[in-house]
This record gives C-alpha cells, sequence and structure tokens, in this order.
C-alpha cells in the first residue's frame, strides 16, 4: 500500500466513522419521535399480506409507475441506489488496492454486467429526474408545481449525490480498465472499457477516485443524519415500514380510502355510551395524539407534491396542500420532540404532565413549540390554520397519488373531531346540517314523512321493505334522492330502470335516515354512530341481504363502514346493477344519446371505491356502442366536485369554486351531455354549468345521471322528472 492508498484509507475510515455514529443518533431519535405516538394494533398481523404488498410497492412500482416516465426513471433510480450500495462497499475494497474488490463477488461477470447496466440506467434516470425538478420548480413551471412548498436544495442535493456516486463508479472501473485491473471483458463493462482507453494508467487512480465515493456518499449521510426531517432522503429507508404497516394492505389502492380510520382512545375504539373526554382521546388536539403511524407517515413524506398536484383545494387557490399540511406536523412533531422526550405534555384535561425539574434542560425552542395549538390562525401561532381544515373534500386524490401510502385524509378527519367535539369550532353554516341531522335525520331538514314524495306519479308502485318481506334488493334512496329536486329525478330513473328489468326490489321510505356521512366527515362521530346504528337495526329487521344505493356517500358508508356496527350487506351503487342488467339483456337501449357524452367520476364511486367501468358500459351502450369522451382527469385521477368532505354544506369563499373548475374541463371536452353517478356531483356540476351560461361560456349543456341516459334509451318518451320546481341545494 503506498502513501496515496494510506492517505486515501485514512480520509475514508474517519469519514465513515463520523457518518456512521450520526446516522445511528438520527435513527435513534426518529425512532422515540415515531414511539410519542398512541398505540395503533390495527396495524399488526397479516404479516404475509404485508410484506407481499410491501414489496410488490416498492420493488414493482407499483404506484409510482402511474406517473409513467418519471416512475419508471425514479424505478431505475431506486435499483441503482440498492443494487449499486454493493459498489460503496466495493470501494472500501479499492481504496486500500487499485485491484481491489468484494471477495467472491467483484470477479464475477454476471455482477459486473449487471451492476453496468443498472449503473448506466440510473445516470439516465436520474438525470431526468433532475431535468423534471427544474422544469417544474417553482416559479418557472406553466400552473402550479407540484415542488411548491417543498425544501429545493435538498432535492437538489439528494439527486446530484447520486450522480455523483454513479459517476465515481464509472470512473473506478474507468481506471482499473486502464491499468488492466478490472475483472470483466468488454461485452459485461462497455462503459467503463470505453473510459479506461481515455483515462491515463495511473495506478492510484481507482484508489483515490473510490476515496472520493466515499467521501460523496458519506457526506449524504452525514447531512441527512443532521436534519431528520429531510423526506426527500430519509423515505428510501421509511418507505418500507410506512407501507408495510399500512391501515388496509388488501385493498387494490390507497389504504387510506374507503372507510374512514375509527375512533380511538390509547389503541382502543372509542365507545361513546362509556367514553369521558376527561379520561379518553377524542380526535387529536396535540400532535403526539396521532397514532405511531401517523408520525411514521409525517417523517415519510418525500415532498414529492403528487398528493398537492391532484388536490382540487389546492388547484382552485384554497389554503389547504396536503404535503404541507403533512410537513407542518412533521417539522412541528420532531421540533416539539425534546419537550415530548422529557416526559412534557398535556393530559386531557389541559394540565402539564411534567415537573419543573423534568423540563428545567429542554430547549426554550421546543418549550415554545409546545405551546402552540395544533390548529390556529397567525395571530395564535397554529400549526395548521383552520382554512386549511376545512378546506378538505376528502375526495382522496392525496392517498391516491402518495406512493408511500401516507393517509391524509385519515389525520385531517382526527382533527376535525376534536375541533367538533371538544372545541365545537367548525364553520357556522355546518352547524345548521348537524342539527337537521340530529333533529329530522337528514342535513336538509326536511320532513321525514316526506321521504317517499319522488314516488308519486311514476306509473308503478314501489313497494316498502317489512319484516319478513321477500325482496331481492332494498333500494337505498338517500337523503338527496328523497328530497333534493334534481336527485329526484335520478331516483324516480332508477326505479322505473329496476321495475323494467324485473328487479325485485324495495324501499324503507320513512324508515330511512341519513347514514352519516356528512356527520363523519366533518368530524362529528357521535352523529354518525347514533344514525348509522339507527339504520343498521332497522335493515337488519327487515332482512337486507343487498343494498342497491344511488349515492355513492351512502354506497361507502353502508359498504365499507357499517360492517363495523353489525351491519353486514352486499351493497353496489346504481351503475353497477344497471351495468349488469344491461349486458344480461334485461334492459335494452334503443334510442342513442346524440351530441356526445362525457362523464365525471364521482370520488366516492371511483378512487374510493374502485368502481369505474360500470358507468362507462351504461353510457357506451346508451350511446348506441359509442366511446365516451372523456376528461383529462379521469377515473382514479377524477377531479373533484368539491362537495366531498361535508362540503356541500358549507360556503365556498377563497379562491376559485371548484365545480366551476370541473364544470370547465368537461365543457372542454364538447360533449352536450355530461354525465354523473352522485347527486352531490349532479348539484354541483349544475350549478357549474348554470353559472357558465349566466356568464355566456356555453350552452347546450345538460347535467344528468347516468341512470336518467340509459332511460331515455330504454324508453325514449319515459317521464322522468318530478313535477315539483327544481330547487338547489345548499353549496
Amino acid at each position: 500500500m503506498g502513501v496515496v492508498e494510506i492517505v486515501c484509507t485514512t480520509i475514508a475510515g474517519l469519514i465513515t466513522l463520523v457518518a456512521v455514529a450520526l446516522a445511528a443518533r438520527a435513527v435513534t431519535r426518529m425512532f422515540s419521535v415515531v414511539r410519542q405516538g398512541q398505540p395503533d394494533p390495527a396495524r399488526l398481523g397479516s404479516w404475509g399480506v404485508r410484506t407481499r404488498v410491501m414489496l410488490t410497492e416498492t420493488l414493482g412500482h407499483t404506484r409510482m409507475l402511474k406517473w409513467s416516465a418519471v416512475g419508471a426513471a425514479h424505478w431505475f433510480v431506486m435499483v441503482a441506489f440498492i443494487v449499486l450500495s454493493l459498489l460503496v462497499l466495493e470501494a472500501y475494497f479499492e481504496v486500500v488496492s487499485p485491484a481491489g474488490g468484494i471477495p467472491w463477488l467483484s470477479g464475477w461477470v454476471v455482477f459486473g454486467f449487471v451492476t453496468e447496466i443498472i449503473g448506466i440506467l440510473g445516470v439516465l434516470g436520474i438525470l431526468y429526474l433532475i431535468s423534471v425538478r427544474l422544469r417544474n420548480r417553482p416559479g418557472k413551471a406553466r400552473g402550479l408545481s407540484r415542488f411548491t412548498g417543498s425544501t429545493m436544495w435538498q432535492g437538489y442535493f439528494v439527486e446530484w449525490i447520486i450522480v455523483g456516486v454513479l459517476v465515481c463508479g464509472f470512473l473506478i472501473r474507468g481506471f482499473k480498465a486502464a491499468t488492466d485491473h478490472l475483472e470483466f471483458p468488454t461485452w459485461a463493462a462497455p462503459l467503463s472499457h470505453g473510459l479506461g482507453s481515455v483515462l491515463p494508467a495511473w495506478e492510484s487512480g481507482a484508489p483515490v477516485v473510490a476515496a472520493i465515493k466515499i467521501v460523496i456518499s458519506m457526506t449524504w449521510l452525514i447531512v441527512i443524519s443532521l436534519n431528520v426531517t429531510m423526506g426527500v432522503a430519509w423515505h428510501r429507508f421509511l418507505a418500507f415500514p410506512n407501507i408495510f404497516f399500512k391501515r388496509d394492505p388488501a385493498k387494490p389502492a390507497g389504504s387510506g380510502l374507503g372507510a374512514l380510520k375509527p375512533m380511538t382512545s390509547n389503541g382502543a375504539l372509542l365507545d361513546f355510551e362509556e367514553a369521558d373526554p376527561e379520561k379518553d382521546q377524542f380526535g387529536v388536539a396535540q400532535v403526539e395524539q396521532f397514532t405511531w403511524k401517523g408520525l411514521l407517515d409525517f417523517s415519510t413524506c418525500t415532498e414529492c407534491g403528487r398528493c398537492q398536484s391532484q388536490c382540487p383545494a389546492w388547484n382552485t387557490g384554497k389554503p389547504l396542500s396536503p404535503k404541507l399540511l403533512v410537513l407542518s406536523l412533521r417539522d412541528h412533531a420532531y421540533a416539539k420532540a425534546p419537550y415530548l422526550l422529557a416526559g412534557g405534555g398535556k393530559d386531557l384535561t389541559g394540565e402539564e404532565k411534567a415537573s419543573a425539574e423534568q423540563l428545567a434542560g429542554v430547549d426554550v425552542l421546543a418549550m415554545a413549540e409546545a405551546d402552540r395549538p395544533l390548529i390556529g390562525g397567525a395571530a395564535e401561532g397554529g400549526v395548521i390554520d383552520p382554512d386549511v381544515l376545512w378546506s378538505c373534500t376528502t375526495c382522496g386524490a392525496c392517498v391516491e397519488q402518495c406512493p408511500v401510502d401516507i393517509e391524509h385524509v385519515d389525520h385531517i378527519v382526527d382533527m376535525r373531531r376534536y375541533q367538533v367535539l371538544i372545541e365545537s369550532s367548525f364553520p357556522s353554516e355546518a352547524g345548521v346540517m348537524l342539527r337537521n341531522l340530529e333533529n329530522k335525520g337528514n342535513p336538509w331538514g326536511a320532513p321525514p314523512n316526506t321521504r317517499e314524495d319522488w314516488t308519486k306519479g311514476l306509473d308503478f308502485e314501489v313497494p316498502r321493505a317489512g319484516a319478513g318481506d321477500d325482496f331481492e334488493y332494498l333500494f337505498w334512496v338517500g337523503c338527496a334522492g328523497a328530497f333534493e329536486d334534481r336527485a329526484k329525478k335520478t331516483t324516480r330513473a332508477v326505479a322505473t330502470l329496476l321495475h323494467e328489468a324485473g328487479v325485485d326490489f324495495a324501499i324503507l321510505g320513512e324508515g330511512e335516515t341519513c347514514t352519516g356521512d356528512p356527520a363523519r366527515r366533518i368530524g362529528n362521530e357521535f352523529v354518525f354512530q347514533m344514525l348509522a346504528q339507527q339504520n343498521v337495526e332497522t335493515l337488519n329487521e327487515a332482512g337486507v341481504k343487498k343494498i342497491v344505493a344511488s349515492c355513492p356517500h351512502c354506497f361507502n358508508t353502508l359498504r365499507n363502514e357499517y360492517g363495523a356496527l353489525g351491519g353486514s350487506f352486499e351493497v353496489v351503487h346504481h351503475t353497477e346493477l344497471l351495468a349488469e342488467l344491461v349486458s344480461s339483456g334485461k334492459l335494452t337501449p334503443v334510442q342513442p344519446v346524440d351530441g356526445g357524452v362525457t362523464f365525471h367520476d364521482p370520488c366516492y364511486l371511483g378512487r374510493h371505491n374502485r368502481v369505474f367501468t360500470p358507468p362507462r358500459e351504461v353510457l357506451s351502450a346508451s350511446a348506441g356502442g359509442g366511446e365516451l369522451t372523456e376528461m383529462p382527469r379521469n377515473s382514479e385521477r377524477s377531479f373533484c366536485c368539491g362537495a366531498g368532505g361535508a362540503r356541500m354544506w358549507m360556503e365556498e369563499r377563497i379562491g376559485k369554486r371548484i365545480n366551476i373548475e370541473r364544470v370547465e374541463e368537461a365543457i372542454s371536452t364538447g360533449a352536450h351531455t355530461i354525465a354523473v353517478g352522485c347527486p352531490f356531483c349532479f348539484t354541483m356540476i349544475s350549478d357549474g354549468v348554470t353559472a357558465k351560461q349566466a356568464a355566456g361560456a356555453t350552452d347546450g349543456v345538460e347535467v344528468v345521471d347516468v341512470a336518467t341516459v340509459l332511460l331515455r334509451s330504454v324508453r325514449p318518451e319515459s317521464p322522468t322528472a318530478p313535477t315539483e320546481p327544481e330547487v338547489t341545494a345548499a353549496g
């Protein structure tokens, strides 16, 4: 070993010791912070399924590949990082000797060929990702940048470190080739041999570059160890456990979609009959009241902004960005950590748990962070502004797009729960909706005895379900379908089509009450439980086995949330049943729809429950087999109408109205018919079209439900509209 090799080996050894020590400290700190979260036993078990899903999502990049070229480039970079870590290890042998290598491995031709190809693809992949970041950097991107709010230097740092490590790897092999020390033939390492042909035959070349490679790699490790909130780097390690511990690993899409995470206190389901606000946790008021999985979510965020780019609130000028919300919670958790780790924290009555002696050595900045309210405006120093919290439509676009399975909606609703149930702090207009739910059983406050008025004027009798009655499907009409005039048209169309097809169905009539979806999404779990338990009892007494629902919010709640309350039913959306009836020949479209059709995917039908094909099959059949004109944002990337998350009953005062944004996209397709599959979407899209028509922006565009489109095709002369004058629902 010459002088150069001794110096290089010493430098490599010293910086490695420092990096490893700092990394160990950082991992310990992160683990300690995550452990501050509440228990979450539901994350345990199903180990085989969890392992399979985690490996599929990470190694298969199933979520990232939705982004095509970006996903493919990221996959090459990920594989390069994992496989070429062996070349970093090899550098510790190469720094000692120009001919050094990993025993039993470095001389294997297959190893040389695979790492050569992966290295080339890794360089191309990271250069492409750098170009994407540069093209889309805030202030330079066309439109809103998904990187707005991300810590840009960290992204550039990580990307150029990868470039440096990969380039050093090829230079090492190049110097080995130039000095006849490279073990692999030209066909197995073409780029390395090409570099060797132009590099000097410098014996110390490989050790020097190996030392540089180690310094670059360990500098990366030192920097991220000193920045434990550097998600763009730490996600390389945290993504694996975060995906592994997702809420429901068996779900085909984001595990935070569909049913909401139930309310828990200290890891146990909250029983409202016995719960005590002074002993039991009602929602989340402090960052440490999130579960440990929530804190792991915050730590794992890559700051990629895919959630932000799809968020309807962010895209229409609202203050909510799912990414920035998660980053705010992450930064707050780690800034507050010294206080929490010293034993600090407030009990459920607001009293400090730690003694003065315990807190004596806590940094003043951590103490100041501990005093910040989780929800509060700028004047209060709040971590999350109320306008951020209440802008969410719970559409699930953020969860759908997140490559590391962060469950944004669950965290938002958990914070809402505390604000509603304990602080009674929520938008005032939503209070009317909640009182109507409690007193009238529907958000509009309509008299319950008018639930069956939509049946008047039909040319057949709609049977009522009762104990002992024999019927196949219970038609769940829903509050909108019973009380809102536009939605009544859909209800009548569905009932007419079921009757036409000979489906044996019945309704509950006055026995039906709201499923509780708006109450639960706004955070009032108590009202949800009250309504849901009442409905489950009614449905079980009527012997209901199958339900067809025309409202995706009812559909989602009945299908995914009532099971936990003793209501196990087979639930389908009306578009699913209608598609089945058309395909079986029980309904035959005869009059094609003219003027073209585009379909707006309801969030709670599509993203939350993966029902994309049936409504399109119905519309295609109604159009004489013609194709739909799809909006640019469709299926799992459909843009929300703006009514979910109880936003239907809250005024939209900030930024552009979400429904206007969606209507403009629908109109741009040139279709004369905008088909919907949800009464909330019906209201919001119709109001948007009316507003655009009043401004002279469009004419001749009609909004109708999929069922109405089919009925017009099956029975062209059938009257479907109620005789009452139309009224517009709030929102």
